[in-house]
């Protein structure tokens, strides 16, 4: 079992760009970051920061294009500043809400928490990879985004929106809603 211990967060914006980040403080190949970041043309793009992350989620996800790009960031105690060669970008977030139970059976994330957090947030929390891996998010705390701004390439995307239309980067996507999430990536 592989684990992935971190925050994803990610929202929409006017433009029809939709950016994902994924913080890693804890995984297989140590502390990491990742973007994916899907066009309003379709088109979705993986920024790794080096050759063997970039190699690894694409085999577990799908994409067009994989960049190889240094990815800066700044952290604060609600607020993530980020940027690549391509991308700039802050994110803020509010109260966060945790979940009750830390310790939780992976087969309670694939069906009660299944449940809930599609009937609540339009994700799944559990499904089969790309290469037909098992994989379970389990969410420790969720937070609704405050604020965003970003520009690519120096041009302003405007308004953060829900997440929307899905990006299929693979068998589920970030909460509609711009969203910060505490979680533990499980992958069998």
């Amino acid at each position: 079992m592989e684990i992935f211990e971190g925050r994803i967060t990610s929202c929409g914006f006017d433009s029809g760009d939709r950016i994902v980040i994924g913080i890693w403080e804890e995984s297989p190949f140590g502390s990491f970051s990742d973007i994916m970041w899907a066009k309003p043309n379709g088109e979705k793009i993986l920024i790794a920061p080096n050759k063997k992350i970039g190699d690894y989620i694409n085999s577990l996800y799908d994409f067009d294009e994989i960049k190889i790009d240094d990815i800066n960031i700044e952290k604060g105690r609600k607020q993530i500043t980020f940027n690549t060669s391509d991308i700039e970008c802050k994110f803020e977030w509010g109260l966060e809400i945790p979940f009750l139970i830390k310790k939780r059976p992976l087969w309670f994330v694939s069906t009660v928490e299944y449940f809930f957090g599609w009937l609540m947030f339009r994700t799944k929390t559990h499904g089969r990879t790309k290469n037909g891996r098992r994989e379970w998010y389990v969410v420790d705390k969720i937070s609704r985004l405050k604020n965003a701004e970003a520009k690519i390439s120096g041009k302003e995307l405007g308004k953060y929106t829900n997440f929307y239309p899905k990006a299929n980067f693979g068998f589920s996507d970030p909460p509609s809603m711009p969203a910060s999430v505490q979680v533990r990536s499980h992958i069998e």
